[in-house]
């Protein structure tokens, strides 16, 4: 699939339409009976869209991605729905009122930043992409707040915009995943320099970026969803220096207090697993602290108390048994307790949960539950046995 303009015309909605729901396994069949009243290659492009639909609906929605048009890459690198709504709430309580959107690939953000009323320059130099973001603002009328632009960002103009936003590709098609923030496309300190000469910036980056690598002038933003890590994002012309982990649906943030390390306590009753965007952003000792416990080794992002208290930053879970390392032990304990489903967690141990699984649990001892943790306690090995608090 090269051009989308033969999906656009009446013919070309029609056979989307018509082939919306299309499971894999009737695909050829599907195709075959199509091709007899239309062209095969257009057959061929509307059954791979309806594909592209079906795996987009995880991160847009059914309602929406049945009417957009996706690339490959596009369902793949595009922000999930959810957290590009936060993020232009966000621009929009900070006064923004239009955003040169660089780098927008099929439009998604653009999309969540429209419908928060921000005017959009949406800049991509992949003609295919670009199209996709233009049929996807006229899909989701959105079109009058969306301008689509293909062109190199590096030659746009943001000068006539409130904010800046940069998403930089961080996958390359020979390498995979890009890992050095100056081999992104185009480099961080391109997007940094970008940010810095507009009234605000917002740059996208990934949850793994080190700490030192965040310019002092930049707010450190990560975002969990569901609990599970999607980005990272540098605010400019908000908070320099901040830095917020910021669960999602809520959303609820945690802001960070400058706290030292937690100190190391011996195991309490209750075990509380830090939301990984409070991991990533390096604010356990905030958790730690309103939780009134500490951790159980020095380097294992683990907390341990002896009440149990709600907060929505960290998963908490009541511990009965702590062992040594040992599959013998863990399996007899398993079979006493009548364990017939377990979930195994890891923190600081090479073990691999499935491979624990296997062989402690090779059948059902019974209908009860159980988590075990393979960890570290006070720098030794240890399985943590308990329950969900």
């Amino acid at each position: 699939m090269n051009d989308l303009a033969p999906l656009l015309t009446p013919e070309g909605r029609a056979l989307l339409d018509s082939v919306r729901d299309t499971a894999p396994a009737d695909e050829l069949a599907v195709a075959t009976r199509l091709r007899r009243e239309h062209p095969a290659e257009l057959v061929s492009a509307a059954l791979g869209q309806a594909r592209l639909r079906q795996r987009a609906a995880v991160k847009f929605g059914a309602e929406d991605a049945g009417r957009m048009f996706f690339t490959p890459n596009g369902v793949e690198q595009s922000t999930r729905a959810s957290v590009a709504t936060y993020r232009a709430q966000r621009l929009k309580e900070l006064g923004v009122t239009s955003v040169a959107d660089l780098c927008s690939g099929i439009g998604g953000d653009a999309i969540a930043l429209a419908r928060a009323g921000i005017r959009v320059l949406a800049v991509d130099h992949d003609p295919l992409t670009a199209a996709a973001a233009r049929a996807n603002a006229d899909a989701l009328g959105l079109a009058h707040l969306i301008e689509v632009r293909e062109a190199d960002v590096t030659d746009i103009d943001t000068a006539p915009y409130d904010a800046v936003f940069v998403d930089p590709a961080r996958r390359s098609s020979g390498r995979g995943r890009i890992f050095d923030p100056e081999a992104y496309s185009p480099p961080l300190s391109w997007a940094i320099d970008t940010a810095l000469k507009a009234p605000h910036g917002a740059l996208k980056i990934a949850p793994g970026i080190p700490h030192e690598t965040v310019p002092a002038e930049a707010e450190a933003e990560w975002i969990s969803d569901g609990g599970d890590v999607k980005e990272a994002v540098l605010w400019f012309g908000t908070a320099p220096g901040a830095v917020r982990a910021t669960l999602l649906p809520g959303p609820r943030t945690l802001l960070g207090r400058g706290l030292p390390n937690p100190e190391v306590r011996p195991l309490g009753r209750y075990l509380y697993e830090p939301d990984g965007a409070v991991i990533r952003a390096h604010l356990v000792a905030e958790v730690a602290e309103d939780l009134e416990g500490g951790l159980i080794d020095e380097t294992i992002a683990y907390i341990t108390a002896d009440e149990l208290r709600a907060t929505p930053y960290a998963t908490a879970y009541e511990i009965t048994d702590q062992l040594p390392f040992g599959v013998k032990k863990l399996k007899a304990l398993l079979r006493e307790r009548e364990v017939g489903i377990l979930t195994v967690k890891k923190r600081g141990s090479a073990v691999e949960p499935e491979e624990l699984r296997r062989k402690v649990l090779p059948k059902p001892y019974g209908a009860r539950s159980a988590t075990v943790f393979l960890t570290r306690v006070a720098g030794a090995p240890t399985i943590l046995v308990g329950a969900p608090a």
